[in-house]
């Protein structure tokens, strides 16, 4: 599978054609962005990693039925993904208070809370990806009401899978984003995840230390971000044989 034209670059990731109109090739850049991209840096290997992450969750949600946009990993750096049509909006579920969270309703960080919390952010980085309502999004037509009962579905089922499957390797899934895309190959009928699952996207804490293992290590300048995210792949033994390190 070739790549063709560039038809999208964001901050993690860049987007190309192949000869195939519904499948795409995605490249996972080294930039590491925080607080809406005001704090940049170049991580070597962060890209390696991600790929590898995405790849892995991706996969096992497949597996076990939760529609994802992934096909296969190409190389170290690219995946073969479906073409969607990207919704506007970011789904965020929370286990424990952490973060925006926290901030914004006092919550002590690292408070569980009662039961899972979904939250809908506005895709638009010039508005800073404002929190909105259920109806909101209804009202302005970003989803319909069946298709908001359909993403809340896949959020929950993936936050179960995903909570168990971390806590396998003494991993807390502290919260994490997804994106959903409409498909193009079932003429925008169907809902897949889409974008990325990996530590870029997902609050990972050690079980027992509560070390962060996730951007956040780059968010507050806590540690090495490549060595986080190298503990997170080694735990589940995916990178490559006699490759402990995905930086060179």
């Amino acid at each position: 599978m070739k790549k063709k034209k560039k038809i999208y670059e964001g901050k993690a990731k860049v987007i190309y054609t192949t000869e195939k109109a519904n499948q795409v090739i995605q490249h996972f850049k080294d930039e590491a962005t925080a607080f809406n991209a005001k704090k940049m840096e170049i991580i070597e290997g962060k890209g390696v990693l991600n790929n590898f992450l995405s790849e892995f969750f991706m996969e096992k949600l497949n597996n076990i039925g939760i529609p994802t946009h992934f096909i296969k990993r190409l190389n170290m750096r690219e995946q073969l993904i479906e073409r969607c049509e990207i919704i506007p909006l970011e789904v965020v579920v929370r286990n424990i208070a952490a973060g925006s969270l926290s901030k914004r309703l006092g919550i002590t960080e690292g408070q569980k809370l009662p039961r899972p919390i979904v939250e809908f952010y506005l895709k638009n980085d010039d508005l800073n990806d404002p929190l909105v309502t259920e109806s909101q999004i209804v009202t302005f037509d970003w989803v319909s009401e069946a298709e908001l009962s359909e993403i809340f579905e896949l959020a929950l089922r993936t936050n179960d899978f995903l909570c168990g499957l971390l806590a396998g390797v003494n991993l807390t899934l502290v919260d994490f984003k997804i994106e959903i895309g409409r498909s193009l190959k079932y003429s925008g009928e169907k809902l897949v995840i889409a974008d990325e699952i990996s530590p870029d996207t997902c609050r990972l804490w050690d079980t027992k230390t509560k070390e962060r293992l996730d951007k956040d290590v780059f968010r507050l300048e806590q540690g090495s971000l490549s060595e986080a995210y190298t503990e997170v792949a080694n735990r589940f033994d995916l990178l490559p044989k006699n490759e402990k390190s995905a930086v060179k």
